[in-house]
């Protein structure tokens, strides 16, 4: 029971935000060049902000173990590879492949995943060790795969491809707060209150998102790759990597991250992201909200099991 609190404790709130996004649109609070502005404010500034501010003021130093972030490097990679790879054989739908694969394995590692192993763990444990590991896999995969499974293909897609992954604010804020990080900077007081202000909007901001651009029956034709996204993200990932995990002696906080990093709720920033590199974004939302309703139930399902067995 006090798992599934826990749990509820994290997601239940995401869920009413993207709730008072749909009821905002519906009052007509919002209109689409509103969330359009949104979506880029979003994507340029308070996500980059978030995602800086989490690395920087991270001391890696202390708590690195090389293995373990191995583990979470090439987990991370092989997922992705084995996602997208399997969508190019079995997805016939060009159009929504980029969004599925993208949906079916980034990870709200930040976000809610901070949450959840801060509420079981009372610290944020090994999470900073996760995000060195797979964070940066996440987002310069999406640029590939978003622009690679775009509508509009075009010659010389890898040098574009290139370019955006040198160019995303989000690349570019990951490797400026991990130097920062490493190279033990100081921040004066001032900026640092004002970038994590900014910083703060990121996620509600998202949801709002989400939710004022979700389209329902759009939404309800999406279905099947909207339960199988949602499976492999809540489930698949879980079932074939956290016992080889085990088996390599992760237990603990290391095995609290690992299960954040394999199965928790996708990430709101992937919606920001597919709306602002050309993709409608429907798939993404309707994954978010899924991933987000049924991950109380499997990660206490996960948690449970893990203490079940003095794992953690």
């Amino acid at each position: 029971m006090d798992s599934l609190i826990y749990s509820l404790n994290a997601t239940v709130p995401v869920f009413l935000v993207i709730i008072l996004g749909y009821v905002l649109k519906c009052v007509k609070m919002f209109d689409k060049s509103f969330l359009k502005t949104a979506d880029k404010f979003n994507f340029k500034i308070t996500l980059p902000a978030m995602l800086f501010m989490d690395l920087a003021v991270t001391d890696f130093a202390a708590v690195f173990d090389l293995k373990y972030v191995l583990y979470c490097f090439f987990v991370t990679l092989l997922c992705i590879l084995g996602i997208w790879g399997l969508a190019k054989i079995f997805m016939k739908d060009t159009c929504i492949r980029g969004e599925f694969v993208q949906a079916s394995y980034r990870s709200s590692a930040a976000v809610l995943g901070m949450a959840l192993v801060v509420n079981i763990c009372g610290d944020s444990g090994m999470i900073p060790l996760m995000i060195l590991g797979a964070v940066p896999l996440y987002n310069i995969f999406a640029v590939i795969i978003l622009t690679f499974e775009g509508k509009n293909k075009e010659e010389g897609m890898i040098k574009k491809a290139f370019w955006d992954i040198l160019k995303n604010p989000i690349i570019i804020s990951i490797v400026l707060g991990f130097l920062y990080s490493v190279l033990k900077l100081s921040m004066p007081v001032v900026l640092q209150t004002a970038i994590n202000n900014v910083a703060k909007m990121a996620t509600p901001l998202a949801l709002i998102c989400i939710g004022a651009g979700f389209e329902g029956k759009k939404a309800v034709k999406m279905i099947k790759p909207t339960l199988l996204a949602s499976t492999i993200k809540l489930v698949l990932q879980s079932v074939v990597f956290l016992p080889l995990a085990v088996w390599l002696g992760f237990t603990g906080d290391k095995l609290l991250a690992l299960m954040v990093m394999l199965g928790s709720p996708t990430t709101p920033s992937s919606y920001v992201m597919a709306r602002n590199m050309g993709h409608e974004g429907v798939l993404t939302s309707s994954v978010i909200v899924v991933t987000t309703i049924f991950s109380a139930f499997t990660i206490t399902g996960e948690v449970f099991l893990m203490r079940q067995m003095g794992l953690v």
